[in-house]
């Protein structure tokens, strides 16, 4: 199968139903491209004309010089995406529908620890990709930072088993560079660590939701009120508060570029 070249087609699939068909009916509302992440990405991208974003979401980073598809499992993801986007196959990593060496690029961006089969994943973004791939994900040998480690460390400890080791990755897909990905102060993406420096905004459950790590986590009410409680009584600031000079804190966002032969 080649890449569709007219949107807004969707191919389904049969698959069992996506963690996102349940917890990403509010994503596109908080999820969406933060320019200075983006831009990572887009040099990590280089002269690559057609690109396949896989676990693309409702299409946060698809970039809109290039010919894009998105593959992405979920139909409530697929059908959030805007009127104007690329096209989207409903598929999975595991087996693209698309034929060998069909685009310049392979994209995947805070996806990984949603695959059944990572390896598998990897080596189907090398089979579809004629010459780059580009993995945004999160380092699970990372510190983390004060949310996790303080207020909900079983996300943590879900992380480090979630996550692929970096270096797997990189074993897996070849000749690959890796680069950190540092979170702005102000990230308008609401991935988990977006708010580093915004605190309130873990309390509040629409923000919550475009984050998969707070889907059924158990201990979250004590966490909150914990948290609740800290800020309210200045022993965040005290702790974690920022200094005034801050803008971006990395907290273990790796992206890993890799030539596809």
């Amino acid at each position: 199968m080649g890449v569709p070249t007219q949107p807004p087609a969707v191919l389904r699939a049969p698959m069992d139903p996506p963690l996102y068909d349940t917890i990403g009916k509010n994503y596109r509302a908080q999820r969406k491209s933060d320019p200075r992440i983006a831009a990572f990405i887009l040099r990590a991208l280089g002269d690559a004309r057609s690109v396949v974003n896989v676990g693309a979401g409702a299409g946060s980073y698809e970039p809109a010089d290039r010919k894009v598809v998105a593959v992405e499992p979920s139909m409530t993801m697929i059908r959030q995406r805007r009127r104007d986007a690329s096209p989207a196959i409903q598929g999975i990593a595991e087996d693209l529908p698309m034929r060998t060496g069909c685009v310049d690029a392979a994209m995947a961006v805070l996806t990984l620890h949603h695959w059944h089969d990572v390896a598998r994943g990897l080596q189907e973004l090398r089979r579809v990709a004629r010459d780059r791939i580009v993995v945004l994900t999160y380092d699970p040998s990372a510190s983390g930072f004060w949310l996790t480690n303080e207020y909900f460390p079983r996300i943590a400890n879900l992380d480090r088993r979630l996550f692929p080791a970096i270096d797997a990755i990189g074993s897996q897909l070849g000749q690959a560079s890796v680069m950190p990905v540092p979170v702005p102060k102000d990230c308008i993406d609401g991935f988990l660590g977006a708010f580093w420096a915004r605190p309130q905004a873990y309390l509040d459950p629409d923000v919550r939701s475009g984050m998969s790590a707070f889907a059924n986590l158990p201990g979250l009410d004590e966490g909150l009120l914990r948290l609740r409680g800290d800020l309210e009584n200045g022993r965040w600031t005290e702790r974690f508060g920022p200094t005034p000079m801050a803008t971006e804190l990395d907290i273990g966002y790796r992206l890993v570029v890799a030539t596809a032969r």
